[in-house]
């Protein structure tokens, strides 16, 4: 079976990208270059029919160079700060570069509690619903200035797994993972010269699970591991997911012309999905 060139026909789709791939690497500061490129990209998708959704990091390190800190924040309250100033400065570049292309945006800020709450949950759902029939691309993120340690605890503090539960959320047909390599490698690839890229991944077993690596760069949160467990949720939601470089967001496109680009993971819906469980971590 053709996989690839099935990714053509994906109407519904859920594109996250990280802090790393909107960001300089010299400076932290936002690659504004990039972000246009990005979002001409979803407006053309828009443009053949396609329903997008975008998950968006960056707040936190917007945030951070505003407020000219050298360093991670540690403290919560210290990264709620940050999220707070960055969000709104992040949303405002988006709203300006989409609205070139005369493509209406909308923020949808998620938390942990309207997930894990079967009306707040379905209100999301309704909500993403009427935006697509509108023609309007939401950009999500974690509502990071309200949120607290439990949300990473139950696996919802970083973009990787939001997107994959967003897609889960609206029946996404597939989710494009934008990261700082090429895809998944049998091994780290920037320590091991021998790792082996793998460019279709069946069934995600836990030999491929075990694969994920912890985080690459001071700037992004989310490791190739956090990816493999979006992987999890994505695909037994019954999205297909890919993960390829986002220092090209023209591999985008490729994916949806179905070229050979990044690692496909392929679709295995378990009967009875049910989002709540995998938040709440009760899932059989």
């Amino acid at each position: 079976m053709d996989y690839r060139g099935a990714l053509k026909d994906k109407k519904r789709i859920v594109i996250k990208i990280g802090s790393s791939s909107l960001t300089h690497e010299e400076t932290g500061n936002l690659n504004l270059e990039k972000m246009e490129r990005l979002v001409r990209i979803l407006t053309d998708l828009r443009n053949r029919g396609k329903e997008v959704v975008l998950v968006s990091s960056g707040a936190i390190a917007v945030g951070r160079k505003t407020l000219g800190l050298k360093e991670k924040p540690k403290e919560l309250s210290e990264k709620q700060a940050c999220a707070a100033i960055g969000q709104a400065s992040l949303m405002t570049v988006y709203q300006k570069l989409f609205s070139e292309y005369h493509q209406l945006t909308a923020q949808i800020l998620l938390t942990k509690y309207i997930m894990i709450n079967d009306i707040s949950r379905q209100n999301a759902r309704n909500t993403f619903e009427r935006l697509n029939e509108m023609g309007v691309i939401p950009i999500v993120n974690e509502n990071d200035t309200i949120s607290t340690d439990e949300i990473k605890e139950l696996g919802l503090g970083e973009n990787d797994t939001l997107s994959a539960i967003v897609a889960g959320l609206i029946h996404a047909d597939l989710l494009i993972l934008l990261s700082d390599i090429d895809g998944l490698y049998t091994d780290d690839p920037r320590k091991n010269k021998d790792a082996e890229f793998i460019d279709l991944v069946p069934e995600l077993s836990e030999e491929y699970l075990n694969m994920g690596k912890g985080a690459g760069t001071s700037f992004g949160t989310g490791g190739m591991k956090t990816k493999l467990s979006a992987a999890r949720i994505a695909t037994e939601s019954g999205a297909d997911m890919i993960i390829t470089n986002g220092n090209d967001v023209d591999n985008i496109r490729a994916v949806l012309n179905g070229e050979p680009v990044g690692t496909l993971v392929l679709a295995h819906k378990v009967p009875h999905f049910h989002l709540k469980n995998y938040i709440t971590g009760k899932e059989e």
